[in-house]
């Protein structure tokens, strides 16, 4: 409802596909005039809006789906209006990257969000494979299939989900192994958006008690933890701030 309201005070709505927010607005009777703001003209659209911000106007944001800035347009217009000492209100809507690590049943308590997954094979095995928490990521759907096999191809057995449509009409959560998901969509390439969530490998997982033993050390001799713990997670592949953290939760 309090979308809505702004949305109704807004003489400026800017929108990804005018024609996709115009169905929204239609069917709540709302008569604000549509720009287009997208990745091409993202720029150039936000001295616009904040030219027409500084003269009075009320300028509303929307993605076409989930939230703006995180893997859409926005971050420029928000920065411009922060440099002119434009206020900015967020009123978050429903967001994949949330939605899936909940949907998921993998551990929420600490996670990383990348975004799009990288397309080079070195830089996405160096990113799952170095990341000591659940990783939350966007993915194509014709990709998803070979991501999987590339993650069974190091940990068979690592724990994944796979989101289809989040908070939409065909929503799908998929959850299993990396090798039985790798299977599953080999067959049947996903339709729509999909976030991927990967559980923590267990060679990662296994990797964690000697890695915290031996900044134990490193601190029992005198080093300062922070410090000990990058050195630590360099030789070991296990996450700096994950190490100082179970440091630190043990009281050492």
């Amino acid at each position: 409802m309090r979308v809505l309201e702004a949305l109704r005070e807004a003489g400026i709505v800017a929108c990804e596909d005018t024609r996709h927010t115009k169905v929204l607005l239609d069917r709540h009777g709302i008569r604000a005039r549509l720009v287009s703001y997208h990745e091409h003209n993202e720029r150039a659209r936000s001295q616009e809006l904040v030219a027409r911000m500084q003269a009075g106007a009320v300028v509303a944001l929307v993605s076409d789906a989930g939230m703006p800035l995180v893997s859409d347009p926005g971050f420029a217009l928000v920065r411009a209006c922060l440099e002119v000492g434009l206020p900015v209100e967020v009123l978050p809507g429903p967001s994949a990257v949330v939605t899936a690590i909940v949907a998921s049943g993998l551990p929420a308590e600490r996670w990383r969000f990348v975004g799009f997954l990288p397309r080079k094979r070195s830089e996405l095995v160096r990113m799952v494979t170095h990341t000591p928490e659940t990783l939350v990521a966007f993915e194509s759907p014709r990709r998803v299939a070979s991501t999987l096999r590339l993650l069974a191809e190091s940990d068979p057995e690592r724990p994944v989900a796979v989101c289809r449509e989040l908070t939409k009409r065909h929503e799908e959560v998929r959850r299993g192994s990396a090798a039985e998901l790798a299977s599953h969509y080999g067959e049947r390439a996903p339709k729509g958006e999909v976030v991927l969530v990967v559980g923590v490998g267990s060679a990662q997982a296994a990797q964690l008690p000697a890695a915290l033993a031996a900044l134990r050390e490193l601190v029992a001799a005198g080093a300062k933890p922070r410090p000990a713990a990058t050195v630590v997670a360099r030789l070991t592949g296990v996450g700096a701030n994950e190490l100082y953290r179970e440091l630190t939760r043990a009281g050492q």
